[in-house]
């Protein structure tokens, strides 16, 4: 190929080498749930998809969406968990930095960090959560309720309180000032 053909497709196809170029987020699906609405007419099906979404390095989100059909459902969550993406500090073993707990709902999620090679230790939603943020040695307790997704949201809200010492030190530096 010619130099001017080459310019040509990569203008046609700059959307795909631009979505090419973004890091790849890892999806898994927590819950489908058929839900129902009771309208004049009769029952109106749909599809409520909760899906978590990171990159294994230390990002994750969870999002939640309703469709007619599971698939629209579980497109729109995906979506929606990008947008709520956070990032979070891991440790050299690949755990967390300390202790930390968190809570939505009526769910309060407790999390330890844990030596190097004894694995995700959680149950549920939260084991989800913590595989796809990267979290690979971290012990997890769930308290509460046993809904799935207060149960993500909790855990997201804990991972969301992870401070690391430079943190710390750099707060600690400007209330002193």
């Amino acid at each position: 190929m010619t130099n001017d053909l080459k310019k040509i497709n990569k203008k046609r196809n700059s959307r795909r080498t631009i979505n090419n170029n973004e890091q790849k987020l890892v999806e898994r699906l927590i819950k489908i749930s058929r839900v129902s609405k009771v309208t004049k007419g009769g029952k109106k099906l749909s599809f409520r998809a909760v899906v978590v979404v990171g990159d294994e390095n230390g990002k994750v989100g969870v999002g939640v969406a309703k469709a007619a059909d599971v698939v629209n459902a579980f497109k729109k969550a995906k979506t929606d968990g990008r947008k709520n993406l956070i990032e979070l500090p891991l440790t050299k073993a690949l755990s967390i930095p300390h202790n930390v707990s968190g809570r939505f709902g009526a769910c309060k999620i407790i999390l330890r960090p844990s030596i190097e090679g004894s694995g995700v230790i959680a149950g549920g939603a939260v084991r989800i959560v913590l595989e796809v943020a990267g979290v690979k040695n971290v012990i997890a307790k769930q308290l509460g309720s046993n809904n799935l997704l207060n149960n993500a949201r909790a855990s997201i809200n804990a991972l969301q309180n992870l401070t690391t010492k430079s943190q710390i030190v750099k707060k600690r530096n400007l209330t002193l000032k």
